[in-house]
């Protein structure tokens, strides 16, 4: 069976935790001007035929014509919404927007320091809100605009950088293991990409010290 794009992004050992969309509002407003535009071209080329007959069939050509320039920029903007994902994984975030040309936005779990999240009333009622993940990072901030279940989606994501933080505590400090093992666990964390190269050979050399 063939991967999805977002199966494609993952490492080993990597799992989607959830995947969310921006709220359907979004599309509703993008979709209404260009719903409005199809209504009144096919109003004025209705009320042309009628008042010039002899001219109907050069006019429904005409129409035709007008109807696909918003026709199509609707259907750019059902996929446009479609494909801009925010992914939850037991490693990171991913923010992914684009039809063809992709955009790929990712943060470590273990490099949020913290989430905020922001709802106005018109959110809470209907359901939506914008998650800003302020990192480590030199990027600094990942900005989740008008995204469905906010509370749910802050919820998974505090819940994932949990169990990583417990892994990592887990293969500092098990209850009883040798050093030799606990360079191994360190080494699995930085081939899954949880470590960096410059803190795995940091925290192998404090083992080290050790012996």
């Amino acid at each position: 069976m063939a991967k999805s794009y977002i199966e494609s992004l993952l490492g080993d050992r990597e799992a989607i935790l959830l995947v969310a969309h921006q709220h359907w509002i979004v599309l509703a407003r993008a979709l209404l001007i260009e719903i409005i535009t199809i209504l009144i071209v096919i109003a004025v080329a209705f009320a042309a035929a009628i008042a010039l007959p002899d001219y109907s069939a050069l006019i429904a050509i005409i129409g035709f014509i007008v109807l696909t320039i918003p026709v199509a920029t609707l259907t750019i903007d059902v996929l446009a919404w479609s494909n801009r994902k925010f992914v939850i994984t037991n490693r990171r975030v991913i923010q992914i927007s684009g039809i063809f040309n992709k955009n790929v936005t990712d943060s470590s779990l273990e490099k949020v320091n913290d989430v905020k999240m922001e709802q106005t009333a018109m959110g809470r009622l209907f359901g939506y809100g914008d998650i800003e993940i302020l990192t480590a990072s030199e990027l600094g901030v990942n900005l989740f605009k008008r995204i469905d279940e906010p509370i749910h989606f802050k919820t998974a994501m505090l819940n994932a950088k949990e169990n990583i933080e417990h892994e990592i505590a887990e293969a500092e400090h098990p209850v009883s293991a040798s050093i030799p093992d606990l360079i191994a666990q360190l080494d699995v964390l930085r081939k899954e990409g949880i470590l960096s190269e410059e803190e795995f050979q940091q925290k192998k050399s404090d083992l080290l010290s050790k012996l």
